[in-house]
């Protein structure tokens, strides 16, 4: 084959790189850029993170380190890593929520549709055309592999990993989700972030209710409220229960101290919006629910993630740490003598809290 037929027939991988964003953006993404992908640098974090043992009880975490170290063995030949942006925050106001103890406060994020499949069918959308511009083999990933997707989109240019170890973006905050298509076409790569824009404010390290971070970047998980009301299977150590507030999955505190939140995003998609009123729920009715109500309510929710003994147990120790009243004393005895020794132990502490007279709303 002569020189000129291959030129004319190669891919325009400049053009292509080019339009990558705005595909996306047709999708629904916020934006798309464009990494290496060389972890190197995120997979030693990863490893001293392990080391001290701060990942908890998600074994997962260490059983597929090398998963996350070497993209290549989820993509033999990967070359490039496209990393995207979805915004997912909702009109309503979490600081109400927050500051009432008789409301369940759910993480934002879990509010809406279950972004897992929304992301990857638009995703696998995304690689479609760029297979069908270019060849080349993909795959994609919304949470659904071990990928270090922050370090990624760092290297992509889509932000810097602030202090409380989340991806941040002068122009979009935090409150975004992200994923990624491997692929092994060698696109230009887009310009990485120059460095992160924290300077000296320490607000999301401060208003952590349980403080779980050991230090500027780094999280301990068995202290984080996001793992212990949803990693977590077991009991909450009780020494933290009162610092859960009304928090019942998920916590959202260290986004919403966050100065550059100021300029988050809305969502643009229904899909995140609130379901079943879960934005502004009481406790008390949330914790009446059969597992059938669980079921069926939050089907095609992040929620479920939780389990049904998981979602009783977390009701309980808010319902502990609510102001006292006859409904939240009633709500509890229902379920004094449940199945679960998991909730029965939870209930038994939050009836202790509620009868002692110096209980009141946790600090928030």
């Amino acid at each position: 084959m002569n020189t000129s037929d291959t030129d004319s027939t190669a891919p325009d991988l400049d053009g292509l790189a080019r339009q990558v964003p705005a595909w996306a953006r047709a999708l629904g993404f916020r934006d798309a850029a464009i990494s290496d992908a060389d972890p190197a640098e995120h997979a030693r974090h990863l490893d001293d993170w392990l080391a001290q043992g701060c990942h908890g009880e998600m074994a997962y975490m260490a059983d597929h380190r090398q998963l996350r170290a070497d993209p290549a063995l989820l993509l033999p030949g990967v070359r490039r890593v496209i990393s995207v942006v979805m915004d997912y925050l909702s009109d309503d106001e979490p600081m109400r929520t927050l500051r009432q103890p008789e409301k369940a406060y759910i993480a934002r994020y879990a509010l809406g549709r279950d972004y897992h499949k929304l992301m990857r069918k638009r995703l696998a959308q995304l690689a479609r055309r760029l297979e069908a511009a270019a060849g080349g083999h993909y795959r994609a990933f919304v949470d659904s592999a071990p990928v270090l997707e922050r370090g990624f989109a760092q290297r992509a240019g889509l932000g810097w990993i602030g202090k409380n170890t989340m991806l941040l973006n002068r122009g979009a905050g935090s409150w975004f989700f992200l994923g990624e298509i491997y692929t092994d076409l060698p696109l230009p790569v887009s310009p990485a972030s120059a460095g992160g824009h924290c300077g000296s404010c320490r607000a999301c390290l401060d208003i952590c209710p349980t403080d779980a971070f050991i230090g500027p970047y780094r999280l301990d998980a068995r202290r984080c409220i996001a793992y212990l009301t949803i990693e977590h299977r077991g009991p909450i150590p009780a020494d933290l229960r009162p610092l859960l507030g009304n928090r019942i999955f998920g916590c959202d505190d260290c986004q919403l101290a966050c100065p550059w939140n100021r300029f988050a995003r809305r969502a643009t998609l229904d899909d995140f919006q609130p379901r079943h009123g879960l934005a502004d729920s009481d406790l008390v009715q949330l914790f009446a629910w059969s597992e059938q109500e669980f079921l069926e309510r939050t089907a095609g929710s992040a929620i479920r993630r939780t389990g049904y003994q998981g979602w009783l147990r977390n009701i309980a120790v808010a319902l502990g740490n609510a102001p006292r009243s006859a409904a939240v004393a009633k709500a509890l005895h229902s379920r004094a003598d449940d199945p679960s020794a998991l909730v029965r132990e939870h209930v038994a502490w939050a009836l202790q809290r509620q009868r002692d007279t110096s209980t009141g709303p946790a600090p928030q």
